[in-house]
């Protein structure tokens, strides 16, 4: 699939200076917007955070309305919570228990946030574009997210 090439070296410097805020909620929303923004071929771009135990709650986002609660035992956002692991879905509807909040969606990445060693949530990018996220992609996205914690200061959940 040919798509559009993303300058992530240039997304990062921006993002850097778009977050001046250390507030978590004003920075979620801030990177999701921008994600949304300055990325093609998306239709939803939002934060599930863990407050709960094995359970995700829907936070700031981009798109259509969202699915709310999320199990850890669910879907592609619950494996990555669960897993710790990013998860990078070419076509959702090949995932047997894949949360279906808008049917147009058909690639999903989704990258866990950890923060002193305990989850805080996950970055959720969902896709209408099959197969839309390459492995360039998933590693762009994981650096800007690694902005996104080093100048924010993320909250302890209680749960």
């Amino acid at each position: 699939m040919s798509l559009e090439t993303v300058n992530y070296a240039l997304l990062n410097r921006q993002l850097e200076a778009l977050l001046d805020s250390r507030d978590w909620l004003t920075n979620s929303a801030q990177t999701c917007a921008f994600i949304m923004q300055s990325l093609p071929h998306l239709n939803w771009v939002g934060f599930y955070l863990q407050r709960s135990p094995e359970v995700l709650a829907l936070g700031p986002f981009q798109g259509k309305p969202a699915c709310h609660p999320i199990p850890f035992s669910k879907g592609v956002c619950g494996a990555a919570a669960s897993q710790r692991v990013t998860q990078r879905v070419d076509d959702v509807h090949s995932i047997a228990d894949h949360i279906a909040c808008d049917i147009e969606s058909r690639a999903e990445l989704v990258i866990p946030i950890i923060h002193d060693h305990q989850l805080w949530g996950v970055l959720d990018i969902d896709s209408p574009t099959e197969a839309r996220f390459s492995h360039e992609d998933q590693a762009g996205i994981e650096a800007l997210l690694d902005i996104f914690k080093s100048q924010t200061d993320l909250p302890k959940w209680a749960h």
